[in-house]
């Protein structure tokens, strides 16, 4: 199916939409939080000379930080909105600039994707387990990576029933009216906001809750409203451990370099190199 047919028939979770109206709140702050990520998490102070690659790109956050470190940039998306929001960055901070190319496409197409060459970094954050076809993409997300190069993703955990009830939750987002959504997200994480702030309270810290939305930009850049709607409505999703990701890339040449796993339903967060 297309990208539209698959939103027409209620199979797909809109996030070029959701990414577009984040870019109104888009600020040198989240920016500079954004470029701190990849500094940490790599262990890099900056990416001159380097070749990135987001598979996935979203918003292009995080494609705009790395040609800010200094690589050289590739960024790609399904979403046709997603893509839009990734040439509108580059128009704003990058006009005209030949180091970053933005271009439409899929992580399940391997030619696709093996005709872009190798990859100093690729980076694909939360994007291959929406793609339908979860392991497929990991795999394809592996053949740009050069020889000592680095694959930098995240994917959900797997949490049995919970995962299972989850998919049901999305599922139901995407078959509403659009007018609906926000609210039916606002409902499915009534639970869980309504626990964090209990705990909040009965620690006597009622202040870590509310920092929890007002200073959710600090770590990668993000908005926390933004992640709700991507995370109630993300759909397709799969799931896995971080073992069997681990396991996956050993396979294919690749030593992890950081394994952080989720303690929930959250993403577990690999840095994986090409050794083999």
């Amino acid at each position: 199916m297309t990208h539209a047919a698959d939103l027409a028939a209620g199979e797909r979770f809109a996030f070029g939409d959701n990414w577009r109206d984040f870019l109104r709140r888009l600020d040198d702050h989240r920016i500079d939080a954004a470029q701190e990520s990849l500094r940490r998490d790599l262990g890099l102070s900056d990416l001159e000379q380097l070749r990135f690659l987001d598979i996935g790109c979203g918003s292009g956050l995080f494609s705009l930080a790395a040609r800010r470190l200094g690589a050289t940039v590739h960024s790609f998306d399904y979403d046709p909105a997603s893509v839009a929001c990734a040439l509108e960055l580059r128009r704003r901070y990058f006009p005209n600039d030949a180091r970053w190319t933005v271009a439409e496409g899929s992580a399940l197409d391997e030619a696709y994707v093996r005709s872009l060459g190798e990859f100093d970094i690729v980076y694909s954050w939360g994007v291959l387990h929406h793609t339908g076809d979860m392991w497929t993409a990991l795999g394809n997300a592996a053949l740009p990576v050069a020889a000592g190069g680095y694959l930098f993703i995240a994917i959900y955990n797997e949490c049995g029933a919970e995962s299972l009830k989850w998919r049901r939750i999305k599922q139901r987002y995407n078959a509403l009216p659009e007018w609906l959504r926000p609210g039916y997200a606002a409902l499915a994480m009534a639970p869980y906001e309504a626990k964090d702030l209990g705990r909040a309270l009965l620690e006597g810290r009622p202040g870590r809750y509310l920092k929890s939305w007002t200073q959710y930009d600090s770590r990668r850049g993000m908005s926390r409203w933004h992640d709700i709607r991507d995370w109630v409505g993300g759909y397709p999703y799969e799931v896995a451990s971080a073992e069997a990701l681990v396991e996956f890339y050993r396979a294919r040449g690749f030593t992890p370099q950081l394994v952080r796993e989720a303690g929930g339903l959250g993403c577990h967060e690999l840095v994986l190199r090409r050794t083999g």
